[in-house]
This record gives structure tokens, sequence and C-alpha cells, in this order.
């Protein structure tokens, strides 16, 4: 089907639809910054597969199947109506229903909505189930809030958001500020909107279709993205040891799983700073902390005698620590280029992004030219999307698996993922290099799809 692209090489195809989402969306760094990753890696892929040009896939791939955004009104505890704005991007559903996360922070809006949901097409596409790329969230800051404040406003963005998703068309799951508490919330009112019970939310309680596994799934999966670039050079956990930024979910397990296998994770963060401990952070009480009680990072340095806290804003970051391994957990462009220098300077080894989109590209490219075994996040943090899946599995089944289960299902769609990244990055003569390797193994399955569904 011959369109109306005439591009002699795959570097003018991208060249030319890059310029032409910069002009759509010139004010939407974050997105921009998803989309340049992304297609720096597939002009190899345009070359030797000239029918995607003809296709214009790349163009029709980078524009949103579909976003819906709705204002959220709620009534705080003092009885004072609140608005947020609430969003979801339904990205691609060429080899299945959307799926991802909903985000709830402040600094949400449409760019990092797009730039979450564009990564998630590829990274859903890596694990090999039959998921589609979405995302969403809120604007609602659920920090300071009490439960019932998080209730109302959750039934208020459920009752809108209810309308585009299901069980075989879109599944969200949480991300940033939307846990355990928030995906009740949220599922509690679509159960009562829709009048039925099925698996439209994962991340749910184990005992009303929760998957064992999933609440560690992402750091873990992380984990084990990172075993098996150290095992490509030969090494393996044994004695290293670990900087971890963040303090949540993904933080929180990473460390654990580190920790189980041999290396010492040193750090950890949130918001207000970090936290030092040479004698390897416990992760019992970083759960108690975080977890349980909900407190700042400080907590921890003040539980234990050889920790250090340093607020954040200084000089001094995570990434300061001299370590062996790194694993950015927090948010998006957490890590920049400084940083990775002093990250390579103190002789790391391997880079696995827990969180999406954590190093800025020319951090990446510091990693890349020092020769640095470099996990991108929508392979290394793909854990959770894809025990996100087989909660859905399970779910339809109407039947649970083991923690053990899981988790070994787990271990090989992270390895599966590891192996196409870096067999993909060879082909095209790119070896050693996951992020090239990840984008185009994400890129093709799809692209296959796209092409073989017609112009949609």
């Amino acid at each position: 089907m011959k369109g109306n692209i005439d591009m002699t090489t795959g570097k003018e195809y991208v060249a030319s639809v890059f310029e032409k989402v910069k002009a759509q969306n010139s004010h939407e760094a974050e997105f921009l910054q998803a989309v340049e990753e992304v297609f720096n890696s597939l002009v190899p892929v345009f070359d030797k597969y000239p029918k995607y040009i003809e296709e214009n896939l790349l163009e029709r791939l980078v524009e949103p199947e579909r976003i819906v955004s709705f204002r959220v009104p709620w009534v705080d505890d003092k009885g004072q109506v609140q608005v947020n704005r609430g969003f979801r991007v339904q990205f691609s559903s060429a080899i299945g229903p959307y799926k991802g996360g909903l985000r709830f922070h402040p600094s949400v809006n449409q760019s990092i909505i797009k730039f979450l949901g564009f990564e998630q097409i590829f990274k859903n596409s890596l694990t090999g189930q039959p998921i589609g790329g979405g995302k969403g969230g809120s604007n609602f800051d659920p920090k300071g809030k009490s439960d019932n404040e998080i209730m109302r406003f959750c039934q208020s963005f459920m009752t809108e958001l209810s309308k585009h998703i299901g069980a075989d068309t879109d599944v969200p799951a949480g991300d940033i500020g939307v846990g355990g508490r928030e995906i009740g919330y949220l599922y509690g009112q679509y159960k009562r909107i829709r009048n039925e019970y099925t698996g439209v939310l994962t991340g749910k309680g184990l005992n009303w279709g929760g998957s064992l596994a999933r609440t560690e799934a992402t750091g873990y999966g992380a984990v084990y993205f990172a075993e098996q670039m150290l095992n490509a050079r030969g090494e393996n956990f044994n004695g290293k040891t670990a900087v971890v930024s963040g303090a949540g979910n993904v933080a929180i397990y990473a460390i654990e799983k580190l920790q189980s296998l041999g290396a010492k994770a040193v750090t950890c963060s949130d918001s207000s700073g970090f936290v030092y401990d040479p004698d390897g952070i416990d992760v019992d009480l970083l759960k108690e902390i975080k977890e349980v009680k909900r407190e700042r990072i400080v907590k921890y340095a003040e539980a234990r005698p050889n920790a250090t806290f340093t607020p954040a804003g200084g000089e001094k970051t995570v990434w300061s620590i001299k370590a062996d391994l790194a694993f950015p957990c927090a948010t998006q462009n957490e890590l920049d280029e400084t940083d990775a220098e002093t990250l390579v300077a103190n002789g790391v080894l391997a880079v696995s992004e827990g969180a999406n989109m954590p190093s800025t590209l020319g951090a990446i490219d510091v990693f890349l030219k020092a020769g640095v075994s470099f996990g991108p996040a929508k392979a290394a943090n793909a854990g959770g999307v894809a025990v996100s899946a087989l909660e859905m599995a399970q779910n339809s089944g109407r039947t649970s698996w083991t923690f053990d289960e899981v988790d070994a299902k787990l271990y090989d769609i992270m390895k599966g993922i590891y192996e196409n990244a870096a067999a993909a990055a060879k082909e095209f003569g790119q070896e050693g290099n996951l992020v090239v390797g990840a984008n185009i193994a994400g890129f093709l399955k799809v692209a296959d799809a796209m092409s073989a569904q017609g112009i949609v």
C-alpha cells in the first residue's frame, strides 16, 4: 500500500516524522524525549523493511489512538470542593488491550502521560504478553490526604474513567502515588458502577483477585535483568555494592532481591533526600518506615547508628556514592549526565533502570560510551507489567498461582527480554547496546501487527 511518503532511506524517514512530531507537540518535553530515544534506534529497521515507510507506520504509531482528559471534583475533609485533572492515554492496541499504570502526582500532565504511554507500547511488547500500551493519572497528590479524602477522590476519578476501560479494552494498574489502597478504592467504585466483577484493574488485593509477587515484580525484575547483564560480562552479584534511588515498591524490592543474591545495597531516597548505610540497607526497617508508617526517609537514618541522611537540593546525590551497580528507581530524569560521569568515574559496571525514563539522553550516552552495561527502563522495569499480565491471566481463568510460580515466570520473562534485546542489537549492528536492541525488538512485534491489521 503505497502512501505519500517518498523517502529513500530510513534516516530521512525517521528525521521527517520526528520533525512533524516536534512541531505538533512542541510543549511536551518529556514526550519528545521518549520519542527521540526510540526513533534514534529505528533507522536500520526502516532501511531493512522499507514497507514500513510505505505504510507510514512510524507516524501512525507515535499518535495515540485516543486521549481522554477529564475533571475530577471531590470534597475534602473540611467540606471544601476540590478539582483535579484526570487523563487516560490509550496509545496502541495493536497486540492487545491497553495496559499501563495510573500515576497520582502533582507533576502529572499530558506530556508526562504521553511519554509513559509511548514507552509502555514497547515495554509491553517486550514481555511477550498480549497487551497494548496505555497510561493514565491525575495531578492529585495523595501525600497529606486522609484515607477518606483519597477514597472520595478515587471514586470521582473512576466514575469518569469507568466509561473508557474494561477487562478486554483497557486494564490500568498502579504507578507513583497509586498503591494497594488506591487500587482498592478505584476497583470498588468500578464494580459499583458496572455491576460486574472482572479483572479490569491489576495490583488488586490478594483476597479479591490480586497476584502474589505483583508488589515485588518491578524491583525483582530490574535485578533479574541486571543479573543477565552481569552474566554477559562474566560477573555476578556476589560482593557487589549497589546504589538505589527511591523508597517505594520498586526500590524496596530491588534492594530486597539484590541482598538475597549476594549484593549489598547501601542507599535509598525520597523527595526529601537520600540515606547512605554502609552496612547495607535494613529492608525490614525500610518497609516499616515507608509501607507501614508512611514516614520520610530521614527516619531510617535516625534509627541506624552508621547511616547518614543527606537533604535534597545539595551537590551530593545518591549517585555520588561509590558502587558497582546503580538502580535508578525513583522518577523520570533523576540521573543526568553529570551523575553518569560520577558513576563511571567510581567504576560502575551496570545500570538497571527501575523507574520510567530515569536517565537523561546525555546520561545514557555517557554510560554507553564508557562500556557500562545499561538496561533501559522499557526492558529492565518491565517486570511490573509482566506480572500484571499474569494477574489478568489468573483473573480470566478464575485461578491463582503460588508466589514461587509467579516469580519463576517473572524470571523467565526478564531473561527472555534481555535475550531478545541483545539479539536485536547484534542483528542490527549494535551488539551490546540494549537501548537499541530493546527499542527494535519491542517495535518489530507491534509493527508487524499494525501492518497485518491494515490502516487503522
